[in-house]
């Protein structure tokens, strides 16, 4: 049993400082904010970690979601926002936080895991994750990534306990620390591996191909997991990290038979490939 699954819950401090000068407006305060984040960029203390946001028409929930990354006050933060041919209120969200956040730039509507490969593939961090435009990441998430990254060498990926956020933003769930093993997974226990709360190596990420598939409306992530496992161990963190919200308009919840249904078929793929690599040796 690893330090991680044996319930290691990582340091959740860190030595940075804002300074704010009161009364500082136009020109003075963009100058402020851009030698504060040039100094975060500098500061190689922590891994630097790589967050993308794919939204599409999501100013319900997306300045939350924005909030809760650029608040975390993680000194080595790259965070890319990718809006995919938003037709409401998303673009002037995007616009307030623009200096906040790394990156953002707007493409026209290809699909979620499309999008978020357009992010990713403009991205630089050593460590990579996602977070949907309606969900959220715990206080202080990032530092706890960013402290077992930065300590374990030989760890690849990780999650976190999967919690669930109400639709006004409350955590109102926080599930037990499942135990992943790759058999158990494509045998369908312990399937839903919560992507907000999962994080893993650019190095992972490229051994399996690099992408998120684009043939699923909502699984691409189980579809990613099952190529992580065939290279990599997944390591449970006794911590928060992100939070799933709650919402009608989720992909995932709109139609859970599907997405289930989708999922084991993705599973029994895999195991027949398996099966079939066995019969050739």
């Amino acid at each position: 049993m690893t330090p991680l699954e044996d319930g290691f819950s990582p340091a959740r401090e860190a030595e940075t400082t804002c300074e704010t000068q009161d009364g500082a407006r136009g020109v003075a305060e963009f100058e402020l904010k851009l030698g504060e984040r040039a100094a975060a960029e500098r500061d190689t203390r922590w891994p630097r970690i790589t967050v993308v946001t794919a939204v599409y028409n999501g100013e319900e929930y997306l300045e939350a979601t924005i909030r809760s990354v650029v608040n975390q006050g993680y000194p080595n933060l790259e965070y890319v926002v990718v809006d995919d041919g938003s037709t409401d209120g998303t673009l002037e969200i995007i616009r307030k936080y623009e200096r906040e956040v790394s990156s953002w730039f707007s493409q026209t509507n290809q699909g979620l895991y499309a999008a978020l490969n357009a992010g990713f593939a403009r991205s630089t961090g050593e460590i990579m994750g996602w977070l949907n435009a309606s969900d959220l990441l715990q206080v202080n998430g990032l530092f706890t990534v960013g402290s077992i990254f930065g300590v374990l060498g030989d760890v690849e990926w990780i999650t976190g306990r999967p919690t669930k956020i109400s639709a006004t933003g409350m955590t109102i769930d926080v599930l037990p620390i499942p135990r992943w093993s790759r058999g158990r997974f494509l045998a369908g226990a312990n399937k839903y591996i919560q992507q907000e709360s999962t994080f893993w190596r650019r190095s992972l990420w490229e051994r399996a191909g690099g992408r998120l598939s684009t043939e699923y409306r909502a699984e691409g992530d189980f579809e990613l997991w099952v190529r992580f496992f065939r290279h990599a161990r997944l390591h449970s963190v006794n911590a928060l990290i992100g939070g799933y919200r709650l919402h009608d308009h989720a992909l995932s919840a709109s139609n859970m038979e599907r997405y289930n249904r989708n999922c084991d078929e993705i599973a029994a793929r895999e195991v027949e490939s398996l099966h079939g690599a066995g019969k050739r040796r």
